[in-house]
């Protein structure tokens, strides 16, 4: 029997986060002061948390520090399930969000027929965390995200706009690789995975950090097509 995992294709990718958990871990709470305006972050939630109802399962995929989606949605009465690559990150996500539910986990673990299966939700979030996966990997990622995801589920996505592929970058005294895709790929890429853009926000944001330069972040507000 075929692996059911070879459907995504991530079969044949060989999977690299050399140093990206890492960083995370070295980097801890001092994410939280390198950008503590999370506008954007905190309007997609909103729309989450108007558009479902109480006790909704909700994944937020690299929870981080758990603030301030997580708080803010568990705080609003859904079940928020948070995942993240750094152990770090998830040992304070616990400490934030003491009633939400964390692991330590690579969103690859999560697919089809993956090693961890966390049931179904009635929504995801991926907050800047599908810009850590290089380019070959971002359509698999958002297909398991539609694996996840009830037919007509909510995904609240946000990345940077910018035309790299796993390319590295300094970080909060660290070095991450990113990727991501200028606003009309990023659509396309998104649409391609079987989803609706029901809503689109741009936000020009700088760090309050010298080493992370500014950035435009875009944010996606979409549902699962059955």
């Amino acid at each position: 029997m075929s692996d059911p995992a070879d459907k995504l294709g991530y079969g044949s990718i060989r999977l690299d986060r050399t140093g990206q958990a890492e960083a995370f871990d070295a980097i801890g709470d001092r994410y939280d002061e390198a950008f503590p305006h999370k506008e954007g972050q905190v309007a997609s939630a909103e729309w989450l948390i108007r558009s479902l109802t109480a006790g909704s399962r909700v994944l937020d995929l690299g929870c981080g520090t758990g603030v301030p989606t997580a708080r803010q949605l568990a705080e609003e009465g859904l079940q928020v399930v948070g995942v993240d690559l750094s152990d770090r990150m998830v040992a304070l996500a616990h400490q934030h969000v003491p009633t939400g539910e964390f692991h330590q986990s690579d969103i690859a673990d999560l697919r089809p027929g993956g090693p961890r299966d966390l049931g179904r939700f009635d929504a995801v979030t991926a907050f800047f965390s599908l810009l850590m996966l290089p380019r070959a990997e971002i359509p698999l990622a958002l297909q398991t995200i539609h694996h996840l995801l009830i037919p007509g589920g909510l995904f609240a996505l946000s990345m940077v706009e910018a035309d790299v592929d796993d390319f590295s970058i300094p970080f909060i005294g660290k070095t991450i690789r990113v990727s991501g895709y200028l606003r009309d790929e990023l659509r396309e890429v998104v649409e391609a995975a079987g989803f609706e853009i029901v809503e689109e926000s741009s936000y020009t944001y700088a760090p309050a950090t010298v080493d992370v330069p500014p950035e435009v972040q875009i944010f996606l507000r979409c549902r699962r097509r059955a």
